[in-house]
């Protein structure tokens, strides 16, 4: 059978349902003409006909194909939105990624930063250190048979850090006034650090009892060594009233 002449499932139903009908009509028809009161009434064959005319009209095949385009064409915009959907997920999770890792490169960045700063200003301050004690190691006092309390400070101030001369004098103001011969009758202490025992000075030289530069280069290792630095030092005096 040609594609043009096909009948489907419901026309062929359709067909046989309109010529049973039919005939059950027809024999209605007769029926009532021939005065068979046991007949169909006339309303009830003509609505039956009609029906079976619409049954006979449906065309099943074209609802079929039609219905299945509009089942393909939802399928289809639901898979299209899905994948927009899906699209739109992963952008923003890549977004969201790049975002993230965008402020890890960045901290890392700063954190780079601060360790190189730390590292040159702990540089610097070690290469002012060395300077300090070259200074101080190089310079050379011409021996006095005494000295007065400014050329002892200025002694002082060529040797101890500019930025810790303070704290230094602070500390030397309290335990001698700058006398390098000043004596603790008490403890023996002595030197303008009142230094116990003042031997312990001899490790700078040993003019320690009379000369002030020698008393002063122990007084700053000494310092350094215990608290880091003179301004340490003027710190734990400061809370303990001796250092």
């Amino acid at each position: 059978m040609s594609e043009g002449n096909r009948v489907t499932g419901i026309s062929v139903r359709g067909f046989a349902v309109a010529s049973a009908t039919a005939v059950t009509s027809v024999g209605a028809a007769v029926g009532v003409a021939s005065g068979d009161d046991q007949g169909r009434p006339a309303e009830n064959i003509e609505a039956v006909a009609a029906d079976a005319t619409l049954l006979a009209e449906i065309p099943a095949g074209t609802n079929a194909d039609l219905h299945t385009a509009s089942l393909t064409q939802q399928v289809e915009s639901q898979s299209n939105a899905a994948d927009a959907d899906a699209r739109r997920a992963a952008q923003e999770a890549a977004r969201i990624q790049a975002a993230e890792s965008a402020a890890e490169r960045r901290a890392e960045a700063e954190r780079e930063a601060q360790e190189q700063a730390e590292r040159e200003e702990a540089e610097r301050a070690a290469e002012e250190a060395r300077s300090a004690a070259a200074a101080s190691e190089s310079a050379t006092f011409p021996v006095q048979s005494s000295y007065t309390k400014s050329e002892v400070q200025a002694m002082a101030r060529q040797i101890v850090a500019a930025d810790q001369f303070q704290c230094f004098s602070n500390i030397v103001d309290h335990e001698s006034g700058w006398d390098h011969t000043a004596t603790n009758p008490s403890s023996g202490a002595y030197g303008l650090m009142q230094a116990l025992p003042g031997s312990k000075m001899s490790s700078q030289g040993s003019d320690w009892q009379t000369n002030p530069a020698t008393q002063i280069r122990w007084g700053v290792n000494y310092m350094e060594d215990r608290y880091g630095s003179p301004c340490g030092a003027w710190e734990f005096w400061q809370a303990n009233n001796w250092y």
